[in-house]
């Protein structure tokens, strides 16, 4: 029987201190294909179990994607918005996935694929895919069980419902651009609603919308929203660079963003650091 660990990478963690206070940073930009996605995608493939597939994208899910048909022997189509960056459109490509663009948003690329006629793969809103993303915390709570809050970078919601499933009642601190922030909203109306896109971090956290699934279930754990800034997000990714040695994309740097506000509480939070699929080159 093929599992997901015969696919992904079990990521290292990383015991530092900024600013004074010691955090655990999870090294999740080090994962195949350069982003967590891979767990999800990995994971809904072999439960679907067929030869052809499609999905939406703003980068690097539609990576993952690519990557986990070629590991499982299968064949991905790929719609992104024509805004999605060169640098994971090539990728996609050089996986062996067909590239559609289409739309200016993920929700419009996400219509088309859908109307397309194979098996649609979830980005966030499906339970399998959020049970692949939740490997990440189950991970650290094995690596590091003196962890008590995981701070977590957020679009539709995948990664962040799979933390509140595997933290083991830890708090779990839900992080978004300021304008780009649909789980926010949606944890606020207590449903999904549509939400502006515009932030340096919008390929990779720029869902139009919550997910359904992954909304209910944060509303049943304990849940902090946070904001961040354009300009902390990059603040943030200099000073991994800087400090660290650590070269993430924008949105791999948006939960540390949170933790140098000081939005994190706990004696020893985990910083996941989700994707390093940028045009960015550290100097």
């Amino acid at each position: 029987m093929r599992t997901l660990s015969q696919y992904v990478r079990r990521t290292p963690i990383m015991r530092t201190t900024a600013d004074g206070r010691p955090l655990v940073f999870k090294l999740e930009h080090l994962q195949l294909t350069g982003s967590f996605k891979i767990r999800g995608a990995v994971t809904k493939l072999l439960s679907l179990n067929v030869s052809e597939v499609v999905t939406a994208s703003g980068g690097n899910h539609g990576i993952a994607v690519a990557q986990a048909a070629q590991l499982l022997g299968a064949h991905a189509t790929v719609f992104v918005p024509v805004t999605a960056p060169e640098t994971k459109t090539s990728r996609i490509e050089a996986l062996g996935a067909k590239l559609i663009r289409h739309g200016t948003t993920y929700a419009e690329a996400a219509t088309a694929a859908r109307d397309f006629g194979l098996p649609y793969i979830e980005a966030y809103n499906d339970p399998d895919v959020i049970a692949g993303q939740s490997t990440v915390t189950r991970e650290i709570v094995e690596d590091a069980p003196d962890v008590d809050s995981i701070i977590v970078a957020v679009g539709g919601g995948g990664l962040v419902a799979g933390a509140a499933l595997a933290s083991g009642g830890r708090h779990v601190i839900a992080v978004e651009p300021e304008n780009c922030c649909a789980m926010h909203n949606a944890l606020k109306a207590g449903q999904p609603v549509d939400s502006p896109v515009n932030s340096i971090a919008a390929d990779a956290l720029g869902a139009t919308q919550a997910g359904s699934v992954p909304l209910e279930i944060l509303q049943r754990h304990n849940i902090t929203s946070a904001l961040v800034s354009d300009e902390e997000i990059l603040a943030a990714r200099d000073r991994l660079w800087a400090d660290f040695r650590l070269a993430v994309e924008p949105a791999g740097a948006a939960a540390f963003a949170s933790f140098l506000r000081g939005d994190v509480p706990g004696e020893l939070p985990a910083v996941i650091l989700c994707g390093a699929n940028s045009e960015w080159q550290p100097r």
